[in-house]
């Protein structure tokens, strides 16, 4: 049987997302919102913690304070999604090749629709995704060109739940890659591929551009595994 505060949170979620209670409106009170549940003012507080944690309401303080609906963005859910899917990889729960599979499965044909949907300003941002001198960045400044290339890729897309489900996959093979050492062929490899691609997605060829992709995803495959074999015995030595 679940809680009185997961009852009560359960009614007024079912409230914001049929729209009775719309974004920017302010929630009644806490004792207005007790009395109407047929509840304690502890069990109203923690219902809205509970919803406050989904960004479904945000709490102000001060003379104009209380809480107010808000509804969660893309950002929000792709963040709330890496999060979790990070502590369930921590916890060897995930394997890295269900991580590849995922990637391959979102990242692949993301290629194919930003080639039919790219616009001029979406290859000025690609282009500027990849460094002309790769090498004469430090790691940290390589893997944030490398974010923003497949960022963009995936918003290119223009598909909202592509870009929610696929940057936390790619974010979390991103933090374990960029764990490892990895040489000069690595990078100037990358930015190679990553011309392709954009090359592709301006040609407006879907099917080269899923192709490119795939080919550049499988590159990447030994160093993910070199990676994780790493992050494994790491923290077997812990």
């Amino acid at each position: 049987m679940r809680k009185a505060y997961e009852q009560v949170a359960d009614q007024l979620y079912e409230l914001i997302v049929r729209g009775e209670l719309a974004r920017g409106e302010r929630l009644p009170n806490e004792n207005t919102l007790a009395h109407e549940f047929g509840v304690s003012r502890a069990t109203v507080r923690e219902a809205l913690r509970h919803l406050a944690a989904q960004n479904l309401i945000h709490t102000a303080k001060g003379a104009g304070g209380g809480s107010y609906v808000t509804m969660p963005t893309a950002d929000h859910i792709s963040e709330f999604l890496r999060s979790s899917l990070n502590l369930l990889t921590e916890a060897q729960d995930v394997s890295l090749e269900e991580l590849l599979e995922a990637r391959a499965a979102l990242e692949v044909p993301a290629a194919g629709l930003a080639a039919k949907r790219r616009r001029a300003e979406d290859i000025v941002r690609l282009r500027e995704a990849i460094p002309a001198s790769p090498l004469e960045l430090s790691t940290l400044d390589q893997f944030a060109f490398n974010e923003q290339f497949h960022s963009v890729v995936i918003e290119t897309c223009g598909n909202v739940l592509l870009t929610v489900a696929a940057q936390p996959v790619f974010s979390v093979l991103q933090t374990n890659l960029a764990r490892s050492s990895l040489g000069q062929r690595f990078h100037r490899s990358i930015n190679d591929q990553h011309r392709s691609i954009t090359a592709a997605i301006e040609a407006g060829d879907a099917r080269a551009a899923e192709r490119e992709m795939a080919s550049h995803l499988e590159f990447l495959r030994p160093f993910y595994e070199k990676a994780w074999r790493h992050a494994v015995k790491a923290v077997e030595r812990a």
